[in-house]
């Protein structure tokens, strides 16, 4: 795990090779809109989450960021909720936050790492998100995640350093301890401690010895884990599979679809209808940043 600096926003100067930023823009959303004073423009409508993310976006444009690709979640409500009940929905969400449908904007970001990665003009992938989920699409140090709220990117070691677990058993370990965010519980018994010992070990669940007696690992009550596992074997391959991200969406036939080649026509009427709602809340006097876009 890795302090972000100026080397992880590129200026375009390694020959022919790029990296690409892929933003989970739903956590950017609900960060910007927990962390703004309310803004409307003079529709009435709240735009202070959209006007921080736009303004976030362009900040990595000017710092030299080339190719960028935003996911967002049109509906929380995805194929997940017909696998099981209790996964997460809309409920609760700021009407004014929420006006992929089907997949979700993880996924979307899993699926575009999974193809930049096979680009091989890409230099390196930043998935822009702390979110857990995301650390399954963790490569070596070429496809990383950057929390860029905190500043720090997280290669495969980071992954393995916070989880105990590789990347590719992430999956697994969500399986085990649940994800309540995601509205899964896990396995009763089953913790991080337990589940990343085990599973550095033996990586998914079916490799995992139905005997506590053959699993070679030091950790508290293994027969209630061994009971719990076999009792619930199909619930865990069930929570498995809600955590696993799709990476086999038609998002784009080339990366160069990612490269940001200025703002369109329409982008200049929204910044000016999205600025205009400061003059309804001009904090201390100090000069607002405006948005302005490469036309």
């Amino acid at each position: 795990m890795a302090r972000h600096s100026d080397s992880a926003v590129p200026i375009e100067s390694r020959g022919a090779k790029f990296e690409v930023h892929l933003i989970d823009g739903t956590y950017e959303l609900f960060r910007h809109y927990h962390a703004l004073p309310s803004m409307r423009d003079s529709n009435g409508h709240e735009v202070a989450a959209v006007r921080g993310v736009l303004t976030s976006i362009l900040g990595m444009i000017e710092k030299g960021a080339t190719h960028l690709g935003v996911a967002t979640d049109h509906v929380i409500e995805s194929f997940r909720n017909n696998l099981w009940a209790d996964y997460k929905t809309g409920d609760g969400i700021e009407p004014d936050l929420w006006p992929m449908v089907e997949f979700e904007a993880d996924d979307a970001l899993a699926a575009a790492a999974f193809a930049a990665e096979k680009d091989l003009a890409v230099d390196r992938v930043f998935i822009c998100t702390p979110d857990k989920d995301l650390s399954q699409c963790v490569r070596g140090t070429r496809v990383v995640q950057l929390d860029r709220r905190k500043n720090i990117i997280r290669d495969e070691a980071g992954v393995i350093a916070k989880f105990g677990v590789e990347p590719i058993s992430i999956p697994d370990y969500l399986a085990l301890v649940g994800d309540a965010a995601d509205g899964y519980p896990g396995l009763a018994g089953w913790g991080a401690k337990s589940a990343s010992k085990v599973l550095a070990r033996y990586r998914h669940i079916e490799s995992i010895p139905e005997s506590w007696r053959d699993w070679g690992v030091d950790v508290v009550n293994p027969f209630a884990l061994s009971e719990t596992l076999r009792r619930d074997y199909e619930r865990a391959l069930l929570f498995r599979d809600l955590a696993t991200l799709r990476v086999d969406l038609p998002l784009f036939e080339s990366v160069e679809e990612l490269r940001w080649n200025g703002a369109t026509a329409a982008f200049p009427p929204l910044a000016a209808r999205l600025d205009a709602s400061l003059t309804k809340k001009k904090a201390t006097g100090a000069r607002p940043t405006t948005m302005e876009g490469n036309e």
